[in-house]
Formats: C-alpha cells, sequence, structure tokens
C-alpha cells in the first residue's frame, strides 16, 4: 500500500479543516464570554438599563460568532471539496 499525492493531500485537507475549525472556535468562545461578563458587570452596577445591556449584548454576540460559523464554511470546504 504505497501512499500517493491525492492521499497526502486528503491528509492536508482534514488537517486544515481540523485548524480551522479549532483556532476558529476560541475567537468566538472567549470574545463571547468576556462580552457577558462584561454585560453582567454593567448589569450589577446599572440594573434599570438591563434590558438595553442584554439586547446590545446579544447583538455583539451574534456578531462575534460569525467568524466561527466562517471557520465552519472553511472546514467543510476542505472536507468534502478537496
Amino acid at each position: 500500500m504505497a501512499i500517493e499525492g491525492a492521499d497526502i493531500v486528503k491528509a492536508a485537507a482534514f488537517l486544515g479543516a481540523a485548524f480551522s475549525m479549532g483556532l476558529g472556535a476560541i475567537g468566538p468562545g472567549v470574545g463571547e464570554g468576556y462580552a457577558a461578563a462584561k454585560a453582567c458587570e454593567a448589569i450589577g452596577k446599572n440594573p434599570e438599563q438591563a434590558g438595553l445591556l442584554t439586547r446590545t449584548m446579544l447583538v455583539g454576540q451574534a456578531v462575534t460568532e460569525s467568524t466561527g460559523i466562517y471557520s465552519l464554511v472553511v472546514a467543510l470546504l476542505l472536507i468534502f471539496v478537496v
């Protein structure tokens, strides 16, 4: 059983997909956690603005999560297209 060029390309695509999801999930995870922590801190200091702060936090987290979705798309392309 010999290793051919197509096997090396497929292995590289799988490794690229793994790195894409691994590194692509760290940023949104840390960013959303930081945003939630700051929102909880702000709500603790100013409880009457809880609705506005929560809404703003959720919009920011949705934007942050888009980078994780982009890395998922790249990983799926590497797995199924290459």
